[in-house]
């Protein structure tokens, strides 16, 4: 399994985008988290096959209709040891 943490900057807050990433990386069987960032980000892991995770990487290059995703930080890591894929509060 391979697991992947992202930074996520633009207009990502406000605009349904942790929502749609809980529901995208799902549907992709993928596992993880995602959450609010005090500095206007969003962050998250994605962890699961890596054509999944680059398939979800690639639609959140764009996100949902309302985003505007203008850079998305990548970095290998360890994948999380809960289940599923889940929203944590913001930090």
């Amino acid at each position: 399994m391979k697991a992947r943490h992202l930074l996520i900057a633009g207009r990502v807050q406000g605009v349904g985008f942790r929502e749609w990433l809980v529901e995208t990386a799902r549907a992709h069987h993928l596992t993880g988290w995602v959450r609010n960032r005090a500095d206007g980000r969003v962050e998250a892991v994605l962890a699961g096959e890596e054509p999944a995770i680059a398939a979800v990487l690639l639609l959140a290059r764009r996100g949902p209709p309302l985003a505007q995703v203008s850079d998305i930080e990548e970095n290998f890591c360890e994948p999380p040891e809960e289940p599923g894929f889940i929203r944590r509060p913001s930090i």
